[in-house]
């Protein structure tokens, strides 16, 4: 499959599951499931609380389509996402085996807490539309750029679904 089809399916694929997502909203919480003001928590009520990460599909893998490991590129740089084995929907379209990238731009993935929304920040871009695609400015030099994919709510899946590290130098 050629990249402008890949894109157009991807594109194609986050504008069909929009009607989905309008009726997948979740309901807004009533003041009675709220916690009473000042309420203490113990740590086994947050646990039970706290967000809870969905497994991946089996099959799903995220990659790195453009550029290649080891590229040396000029700016902007034009980073390409591929997925397989799971959809991509808007970061507002909860839908079950969906979800939206992340991309990790010189950093760790161990350096991120997995079990919390994922940060937006200059080293985590989220692309909670749907892209499939960015393009970036970055400073000369070596960069390293991963992807990671994670569900409506910012949460990575677990086990984490993610692309394999690749390095690029700017000129």
């Amino acid at each position: 499959m050629n990249r402008s089809i890949k894109r157009a399916s991807a594109v194609l694929g986050a504008w069909l599951l929009a009607p989905l997502c309008v009726a997948q909203a979740p309901a807004p919480q009533t003041p009675a499931a709220q916690p009473p003001a000042g309420a203490v928590r113990s740590p086994s009520m947050m646990m039970a609380a706290g967000p809870m990460r969905a497994a991946p599909a089996s099959d799903a893998k995220v990659y790195i389509i453009s550029p290649k490991n080891g590229a040396v590129v000029h700016g902007p740089v034009t980073v390409q996402f591929g997925l397989k084995g799971m959809g991509v929907a808007p970061a507002s379209c909860a839908v079950e085996n969906t979800g939206h990238h992340h991309l990790l731009i010189d950093t760790d993935l161990k350096d991120l807490s997995l079990d919390q929304p994922l940060p937006a920040n200059d080293k985590v871009m989220h692309f909670g539309k749907g892209q499939t695609e960015t393009t970036l400015t970055l400073a000369p030099g070596k960069h390293t750029l991963e992807l990671l994919f994670a569900d409506s709510k910012h949460l990575s899946f677990d086990p984490p679904l993610h692309s394999t590290k690749i390095s690029i130098t700017v000129q």
